[in-house]
Protein backbone atom coordinates (compact mmCIF):
# COMPACT_ATOMS: atom_id res chain seq x y z
CA UNK A 1 0.00 0.00 0.00
CA UNK A 2 1.39 3.32 -1.16
CA UNK A 3 0.75 6.98 0.39
CA UNK A 4 0.82 10.78 -0.29
CA UNK A 5 2.64 13.37 1.47
CA UNK A 6 3.19 16.71 1.17
CA UNK A 7 5.97 19.29 3.07
CA UNK A 8 4.43 22.41 2.22
CA UNK A 9 7.05 25.09 3.15
CA UNK A 10 7.19 29.04 2.60
CA UNK A 11 9.60 28.08 -0.35
CA UNK A 12 9.18 24.87 -1.48
CA UNK A 13 6.58 22.23 -1.70
CA UNK A 14 7.79 18.48 -1.63
CA UNK A 15 5.39 15.68 -2.86
CA UNK A 16 6.11 12.08 -2.73
CA UNK A 17 4.68 8.71 -3.18
CA UNK A 18 5.94 6.32 -0.57
CA UNK A 19 5.27 3.78 2.52
CA UNK A 20 4.52 4.36 6.05
CA UNK A 21 7.81 2.71 6.74
CA UNK A 22 9.64 6.19 4.87
CA UNK A 23 10.32 4.56 1.71
CA UNK A 24 10.06 6.88 -1.04
CA UNK A 25 9.00 5.69 -4.39
CA UNK A 26 8.77 9.29 -5.68
CA UNK A 27 9.37 12.44 -5.02
CA UNK A 28 9.07 16.33 -6.57
CA UNK A 29 9.79 19.05 -5.21
CA UNK A 30 7.96 22.45 -6.69
CA UNK A 31 8.39 26.10 -5.92
CA UNK A 32 5.72 28.16 -3.44
CA UNK A 33 4.17 31.16 -5.89
CA UNK A 34 0.52 31.61 -5.48
CA UNK A 35 -1.88 28.64 -4.52
CA UNK A 36 -3.45 28.67 -8.64
CA UNK A 37 -0.37 27.28 -9.56
CA UNK A 38 1.39 25.16 -7.56
CA UNK A 39 -1.43 23.86 -6.15
CA UNK A 40 -2.61 22.26 -9.43
CA UNK A 41 1.03 20.83 -9.97
CA UNK A 42 0.41 19.14 -6.51
CA UNK A 43 -2.93 17.60 -7.68
CA UNK A 44 -1.39 16.02 -11.16
CA UNK A 45 1.59 14.73 -9.14
CA UNK A 46 -0.61 12.39 -7.10
CA UNK A 47 -3.26 11.90 -9.80
CA UNK A 48 -0.18 10.06 -11.57
CA UNK A 49 -0.39 7.52 -8.22
CA UNK A 50 -2.85 5.33 -6.78
CA UNK A 51 -2.42 6.25 -2.90
CA UNK A 52 -4.74 5.12 -0.18
CA UNK A 53 -4.57 8.34 1.64
CA UNK A 54 -2.59 11.73 1.71
CA UNK A 55 -0.84 13.60 4.27
CA UNK A 56 -0.19 17.50 4.33
CA UNK A 57 2.25 19.06 6.65
CA UNK A 58 2.01 23.15 5.66
CA UNK A 59 3.17 25.81 6.96
CA UNK A 60 1.34 28.31 8.62
CA UNK A 61 -1.03 29.59 10.61
CA UNK A 62 -3.13 26.77 9.62
CA UNK A 63 -6.53 25.64 11.02
CA UNK A 64 -6.68 22.19 12.71
CA UNK A 65 -9.28 22.42 14.63
CA UNK A 66 -11.99 20.13 12.77
CA UNK A 67 -14.63 21.80 14.37
CA UNK A 68 -13.68 24.65 13.04
CA UNK A 69 -16.14 26.31 9.93
CA UNK A 70 -12.13 27.23 8.57
CA UNK A 71 -10.45 23.87 8.85
CA UNK A 72 -8.30 22.85 6.56
CA UNK A 73 -7.12 26.49 5.49
CA UNK A 74 -4.27 28.65 5.81
CA UNK A 75 -4.95 31.65 7.53
CA UNK A 76 -3.12 34.55 8.58
CA UNK A 77 0.23 33.71 6.73
CA UNK A 78 2.61 36.76 5.58
CA UNK A 79 2.61 34.92 2.32
CA UNK A 80 -0.19 36.98 1.20
CA UNK A 81 -1.44 34.92 -2.13
CA UNK A 82 -2.03 31.82 0.76
CA UNK A 83 -3.97 34.02 3.48
CA UNK A 84 -7.81 32.13 3.96
CA UNK A 85 -7.11 29.65 1.64
CA UNK A 86 -8.72 26.68 1.64
CA UNK A 87 -6.04 23.91 0.99
CA UNK A 88 -7.32 21.06 2.38
CA UNK A 89 -10.55 21.09 0.61
CA UNK A 90 -9.23 22.46 -3.06
CA UNK A 91 -6.99 18.70 -2.27
CA UNK A 92 -10.37 17.39 -1.01
CA UNK A 93 -12.22 18.51 -4.46
CA UNK A 94 -9.86 16.63 -7.00
CA UNK A 95 -8.39 13.68 -4.75
CA UNK A 96 -11.11 11.95 -2.93
CA UNK A 97 -9.14 10.34 -0.93
CA UNK A 98 -8.45 10.64 3.01
CA UNK A 99 -6.43 13.45 4.09
CA UNK A 100 -4.55 14.03 7.17
CA UNK A 101 -3.64 17.87 7.91
CA UNK A 102 -1.13 18.94 10.15
CA UNK A 103 1.45 21.77 10.64
CA UNK A 104 5.04 21.22 8.66
CA UNK A 105 6.79 20.54 12.01
CA UNK A 106 4.16 18.57 13.50
CA UNK A 107 4.67 16.05 11.19
CA UNK A 108 7.98 16.32 11.11
CA UNK A 109 7.98 15.40 14.96
CA UNK A 110 5.56 12.54 13.96
CA UNK A 111 8.58 11.62 11.79
CA UNK A 112 11.32 11.75 14.57
CA UNK A 113 8.74 10.09 17.17
CA UNK A 114 7.90 7.12 14.66
CA UNK A 115 10.83 6.16 13.05
CA UNK A 116 13.73 9.04 14.24
CA UNK A 117 15.96 9.96 17.02
CA UNK A 118 12.94 9.97 19.35
CA UNK A 119 11.53 6.78 18.25
CA UNK A 120 10.55 4.46 21.04
CA UNK A 121 9.30 7.41 23.25
CA UNK A 122 6.59 8.53 24.29
CA UNK A 123 7.34 12.54 23.89
CA UNK A 124 9.59 14.84 21.71
CA UNK A 125 9.52 17.93 20.69
CA UNK A 126 10.91 19.31 17.06
CA UNK A 127 12.03 22.27 16.39
CA UNK A 128 13.30 24.20 13.05
CA UNK A 129 15.09 27.05 13.11
CA UNK A 130 15.32 28.07 9.17
CA UNK A 131 12.98 30.97 7.08
CA UNK A 132 10.88 30.59 10.44
CA UNK A 133 10.99 29.10 13.89
CA UNK A 134 8.57 26.86 14.54
CA UNK A 135 7.87 23.60 16.68
CA UNK A 136 5.93 20.58 16.82
CA UNK A 137 5.56 18.19 20.22
CA UNK A 138 4.24 14.95 20.64
CA UNK A 139 3.21 14.36 24.18
CA UNK A 140 1.72 10.54 25.58
CA UNK A 141 2.64 9.36 22.05
CA UNK A 142 -0.16 12.06 20.28
CA UNK A 143 0.62 15.51 18.80
CA UNK A 144 -0.20 18.49 20.63
CA UNK A 145 -3.25 20.31 20.05
CA UNK A 146 -5.44 22.88 22.02
CA UNK A 147 -7.27 25.35 20.65
CA UNK A 148 -5.19 25.32 17.91
CA UNK A 149 -1.67 24.39 17.08
CA UNK A 150 1.53 25.33 19.28
CA UNK A 151 3.43 28.51 17.71
CA UNK A 152 6.45 28.70 19.77
CA UNK A 153 8.70 30.12 17.47
CA UNK A 154 7.06 33.35 18.31
CA UNK A 155 7.27 33.09 22.72
CA UNK A 156 9.46 36.29 24.17
CA UNK A 157 13.21 35.77 25.24
CA UNK A 158 15.27 38.20 26.91
CA UNK A 159 17.94 40.05 24.37
CA UNK A 160 21.68 39.34 24.75
CA UNK A 161 23.38 42.59 25.93
CA UNK A 162 25.69 43.11 23.13
CA UNK A 163 22.43 42.64 20.95
CA UNK A 164 21.06 45.91 19.06
CA UNK A 165 19.11 44.31 16.61
CA UNK A 166 15.67 45.25 16.39
CA UNK A 167 13.84 42.30 15.03
CA UNK A 168 12.54 40.58 11.98
CA UNK A 169 9.16 39.50 12.88
CA UNK A 170 6.09 41.28 11.13
CA UNK A 171 3.79 40.40 14.20
CA UNK A 172 6.38 40.86 17.74
CA UNK A 173 9.64 42.35 16.37
CA UNK A 174 11.75 40.36 18.76
CA UNK A 175 10.40 37.68 19.69
CA UNK A 176 12.20 34.34 19.51
CA UNK A 177 11.62 34.04 15.80
CA UNK A 178 11.98 37.75 15.05
CA UNK A 179 15.49 37.22 16.47
CA UNK A 180 17.22 34.05 15.80
CA UNK A 181 15.39 32.79 12.46
CA UNK A 182 17.68 32.80 9.01
CA UNK A 183 16.32 36.31 7.99
CA UNK A 184 17.17 38.18 11.41
CA UNK A 185 20.58 36.51 11.29
CA UNK A 186 21.37 37.78 7.54
CA UNK A 187 19.79 41.06 8.78
CA UNK A 188 21.90 41.82 11.59
CA UNK A 189 24.79 40.44 10.30
CA UNK A 190 24.74 40.89 6.46
CA UNK A 191 25.47 37.72 5.37
CA UNK A 192 23.37 34.43 5.47
CA UNK A 193 24.46 32.34 8.61
CA UNK A 194 26.12 30.01 5.84
CA UNK A 195 28.78 32.63 5.44
CA UNK A 196 29.46 32.79 8.97
CA UNK A 197 30.07 29.57 9.69
CA UNK A 198 33.21 30.64 11.30
CA UNK A 199 32.26 34.05 13.73
CA UNK A 200 32.00 33.18 16.91
CA UNK A 201 30.00 35.83 17.85
CA UNK A 202 27.24 35.17 15.86
CA UNK A 203 26.93 31.41 17.30
CA UNK A 204 27.11 33.05 20.39
CA UNK A 205 23.89 35.09 20.42
CA UNK A 206 22.23 32.24 18.46
CA UNK A 207 23.18 29.80 21.27
CA UNK A 208 21.97 32.61 23.92
CA UNK A 209 18.23 32.67 22.53
CA UNK A 210 17.99 29.00 21.21
CA UNK A 211 19.21 27.74 24.95
CA UNK A 212 16.30 30.28 26.86
CA UNK A 213 13.41 28.78 24.60
CA UNK A 214 14.75 25.44 25.23
CA UNK A 215 14.64 25.95 28.75
CA UNK A 216 10.81 27.24 28.79
CA UNK A 217 10.13 24.18 26.57
CA UNK A 218 11.59 21.95 29.26
CA UNK A 219 9.55 23.32 32.12
CA UNK A 220 6.32 23.71 30.26
CA UNK A 221 6.55 20.28 28.40
CA UNK A 222 9.57 17.79 30.00
CA UNK A 223 9.73 16.27 26.48
CA UNK A 224 11.95 13.45 26.04
CA UNK A 225 14.36 14.16 23.19
CA UNK A 226 14.83 17.68 21.78
CA UNK A 227 15.17 17.37 18.03
CA UNK A 228 16.77 21.34 16.27
CA UNK A 229 15.91 20.83 12.53
CA UNK A 230 15.90 23.50 9.43
CA UNK A 231 18.46 24.89 7.75
CA UNK A 232 20.52 27.52 10.47
CA UNK A 233 20.98 24.23 12.70
CA UNK A 234 23.00 22.42 9.82
CA UNK A 235 25.22 24.76 11.33
CA UNK A 236 26.83 22.25 14.05
CA UNK A 237 29.17 23.79 16.01
CA UNK A 238 26.02 25.58 17.24
CA UNK A 239 24.98 22.36 19.32
CA UNK A 240 27.28 22.47 22.27
CA UNK A 241 26.96 25.95 22.17
CA UNK A 242 23.20 25.62 23.14
CA UNK A 243 23.83 22.83 25.31
CA UNK A 244 26.16 24.59 27.42
CA UNK A 245 23.65 27.08 27.99
CA UNK A 246 20.53 25.40 28.28
CA UNK A 247 22.59 23.26 31.28
CA UNK A 248 23.42 26.98 32.74
CA UNK A 249 19.76 28.16 32.72
CA UNK A 250 18.04 24.34 34.13
CA UNK A 251 20.96 25.44 37.07
CA UNK A 252 19.99 21.92 38.14
CA UNK A 253 16.57 22.49 38.80
CA UNK A 254 14.94 19.65 36.83
CA UNK A 255 17.30 16.59 36.35
CA UNK A 256 17.96 15.84 32.20
CA UNK A 257 19.76 13.12 30.08
CA UNK A 258 22.94 13.35 29.12
CA UNK A 259 22.67 16.80 26.87
CA UNK A 260 24.77 15.28 24.07
CA UNK A 261 21.95 12.64 23.84
CA UNK A 262 18.95 15.30 24.84
CA UNK A 263 19.35 18.16 22.40
CA UNK A 264 19.63 16.68 19.04
CA UNK A 265 19.60 17.06 15.05
CA UNK A 266 16.80 14.98 13.49
CA UNK A 267 18.37 12.00 12.63
CA UNK A 268 15.92 11.60 9.41
CA UNK A 269 17.89 14.65 7.98
CA UNK A 270 15.69 16.70 5.56
CA UNK A 271 13.41 13.50 5.43
CA UNK A 272 11.45 14.06 8.79
CA UNK A 273 8.92 15.98 6.82
CA UNK A 274 8.12 14.70 4.01
CA UNK A 275 8.45 10.78 6.28
CA UNK A 276 5.67 12.05 8.54
CA UNK A 277 3.46 13.02 6.11
CA UNK A 278 3.25 9.58 5.02
CA UNK A 279 2.72 8.55 8.50
CA UNK A 280 -0.36 11.16 8.95
CA UNK A 281 -1.36 9.52 5.96
CA UNK A 282 -1.90 6.52 6.98
CA UNK A 283 -3.87 8.04 10.41
CA UNK A 284 -6.26 9.60 8.10
CA UNK A 285 -7.03 6.22 7.04
CA UNK A 286 -9.17 5.73 10.77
Amino acid sequence: MYYGGIEAGGTKFVCAVGDVHGNILERVQLPTLTPEETIPKVIEFFQHHKIQALGVGSFGPIDINVKSDTYGYITSTPKTAWTNYPFLQALQMELHIPIGFNTDVNVAALGEVTLGAAKGLESCLYITVGTGIGAGAVVQGNLLQGYSHPEMGHILVRRHENDTYIGKCPYHKDCLEGLAAGPAIEERWGKKGVELAHDSKVWEIEAYYIAQALMQYILVLSPEKIILGGGVMKQQQVFPLIREKVASLINGYVDLPPLEEYIVPPSLGDNAGITGALILAKQSEV
